[in-house]
């Protein structure tokens, strides 16, 4: 069954003209069918078409249900945007599958990325989002500055990877560790494909980060990105 995204569903009982326009000319649904939808917020809705309008295509709730997360706690993914677009997107989509809360692209001393365009993969996030039947969509912030990032930064747990010779933890064990506290809120830094300026490291562990290792490979940005969220889902 497909899952058709609807945040303004308290106020409207209509598809968006994208929504309705796959629902009805692409998916040939027509009245009467049944569909499946999410406010985006945790809730999904089983409804019935009343107009299959392919440009506002209308429909009447007939059960709905608060879905459980599928992990513990709030992740928080905060990444230096690769110089390649394309592994940017494939990170967005690949951690919305896997079950992130919230993405933050960070703009970095080594940053070779200094533009994004977050309509686009907000538009990547709510079709992973849709594809992997997921009621919750992650949240995505700006292109946003490090030393912004650091002074606002609120989650309880914070992590930062990095690739310098220094004392690290491993995540899974720091994750594991944590696991029965209650109201968890984990950040994770992962840094631009030339790592973490030094000052940028001491940065962070002055505000509480501890510095951890995702394993014994040295991984690119983007695929750092899915290990660490990846752990965090399946052992929070």
């Amino acid at each position: 069954m497909y899952l058709f995204y609807t945040p303004d569903i308290e106020t409207s009982h209509c598809l968006s003209e994208e929504e309705s326009g796959h629902c009805v000319r692409v998916l040939r649904y027509t009245r009467g069918d049944e569909i499946l939808l999410t406010d985006g917020c945790g809730t999904t809705y089983t409804a019935r078409i009343t107009n299959p309008n392919p440009k506002h295509c209308e429909f009447e709730i007939l059960t709905q249900e608060k879905q459980q997360p599928h992990h513990k706690g709030y992740i928080h993914i905060a990444i230096a945007p690769t110089k390649n677009v394309e592994r940017v997107e494939w990170m967005v989509e690949k951690c919305t599958e896997i079950g992130v809360d919230e993405i933050t692209p960070l703009l970095c001393r080594f940053s070779e990325r200094k533009q994004l365009r977050i309509d686009r993969l907000q538009k990547i996030i709510l079709s992973a989002a849709k594809q992997s039947l997921t009621p919750y969509l992650p949240k995505l912030n700006e292109l946003t500055p490090y030393t912004d990032f650091m002074r606002a930064v609120k989650e309880k747990e914070r992590y930062i990877a990095h690739c310098y010779k220094e004392d690290k933890h491993e995540l899974r064990d720091e994750i594991v560790r944590h696991r029965e506290e209650s109201d968890r809120s984990l950040v994770i830094l992962i840094g631009p494909e030339g790592d973490f300026s030094a000052d940028e490291i001491h940065q962070a562990l002055d505000n509480a980060f501890v510095p951890v290792s995702l394993g014994e490979s040295r991984l690119r940005t983007e695929t750092a990105a899915i290990v660490a969220c990846h752990t965090a889902v399946l052992l929070s």
